[in-house]
């Protein structure tokens, strides 16, 4: 399965070629990570009186874009995403789809104490893009804390939480990958 990672106005090339590196360790059995471009045009879903842009609607447009391209989707933003229940979100994801997009906006260490901390937004990111894909192999939130599926309401429990898959997360995907890798046989 292919898990392609699209930069969208990502300016922050060091830190994608991190996470590259991070998601293809994490999925090395079964899956081949790209990093892709897509033409996608988010204006259309920037409100101007909350200073965000909705994410649900992001991915909507991506869904148009991606018809041809096999596996998962994942963007990578830069800009402040938001669903209308939250205040804003750091990803959202398409639960056992293929669509899935992480903001790393609010994953900057200075945002919070006024310090930049490049190894911080690395773990940080690599978290919650493990997390958002963790949804699209059709993980639902982990109550082990050591797991990087736990549930993370603000950016200290991401900093707690594990950065990798627990052992009965592991075993989901690596079932999903396994029926995956069969349906291309036939």
């Amino acid at each position: 399965m292919d898990i392609n990672i699209a930069p969208i106005e990502f300016s922050n090339t060091s830190l994608l070629s991190s996470i590259f590196s991070e998601v293809q360790k994490a999925f090395s059995s079964g899956s081949r990570t790209n990093i892709i471009s897509l033409p996608l045009e988010v204006k259309s879903a920037y409100y101007s009186d909350r200073g965000q842009y909705f994410s649900t609607q992001i991915i909507a447009d991506t869904i148009k874009l991606t018809g041809q391209i096999s596996g998962k989707v994942l963007l990578l933003v830069e800009f402040d995403l938001f669903v209308p229940v939250f205040t804003y979100v750091f990803g959202e994801a398409q639960l056992n789809g293929k669509h899935s997009i992480v903001s790393v906006s609010r994953l900057h260490e200075e945002l919070y104490s006024g310090k930049t901390n490049e190894n911080l937004l690395r773990e940080r990111t690599k978290k919650e893009v493990l997390h958002e894909l963790g949804h699209n192999f059709g993980l639902t939130h982990c109550k082990d804390w050591d797991c990087v599926m736990h549930q993370s309401q603000g950016v200290e429990e991401i900093d707690i939480k594990g950065s990798y898959y627990c052992k009965n997360c592991s075993k989901i995907i690596d079932i999903h990958n396994h029926i995956a890798a069969s349906e291309t046989l036939f």
